[in-house]
């Protein structure tokens, strides 16, 4: 269990293994939209629905576990924004790969998880390259929140970041000390 003084082994390291398996889908997802990398789609629906489940797992090991004790004194609009900033941090880990599988799954994409179907795809027989979707409203839907959610959690994690940088460099309390798994 987590004390004030120290996290658990299975905090940070699924603190860690989220962060930045998160961190690389953002950039992927990004790169792949700017750029029409198709290559990379099966890789990055795969990586999305296990980080899901590990995502799920953090969730439920933070109820269990209740919410870290802050440390230092900040303001109490710091406190607010830091609130807020986990919270969009804990429901994008989750809403994103949710939203990517629905949008891929409605719109006829299907997902696998490096090669285990999950949902198939559903090509036109007309023209293979094109697929039917399964319901185009709840596709789209899929769509705008997982594109607005991915901005909104890259918002999120520089936040984070500059949060832990504040912290470490100008709070000087052992808040990154903690999260890199070291007793303060």
């Amino acid at each position: 269990m987590d004390t004030v003084n120290q996290l658990s082994r299975k905090t940070v390291n699924l603190h860690w293994l989220i962060a930045i398996v998160m961190i690389a889908l953002l950039a992927t997802g990004t790169y792949m939209e700017a750029n029409q990398a198709f290559a990379l789609y099966g890789i990055h629906k795969s990586i999305g629905v296990i980080i899901f489940i590990f995502a799920v797992y953090r969730i439920a090991w933070r109820i269990k576990n209740g919410w870290l004790t802050t440390l230092g004194s900040p303001s109490a609009r710091m406190t607010k924004l830091a609130k807020l900033v986990h919270y969009l941090l804990i429901i994008g880990t989750v809403l994103m790969p949710i939203s990517g599988f629905v949008m891929s799954a409605a719109g006829g994409f299907g997902v696998s998880v490096f090669g285990l179907e999950l949902v198939a795809a559903n090509p036109d027989p007309a023209n293979p390259r094109e697929m039917i979707a399964h319901n185009e409203s709840l596709a789209f839907v899929g769509h705008v929140m997982h594109g607005l959610g991915g901005k909104i959690l890259i918002l999120a994690v520089l936040l984070h970041i500059a949060g832990a940088f504040k912290h470490h460099l100008v709070d000087k309390d052992g808040t990154l000390k903690r999260m890199l798994g070291r007793q303060i």
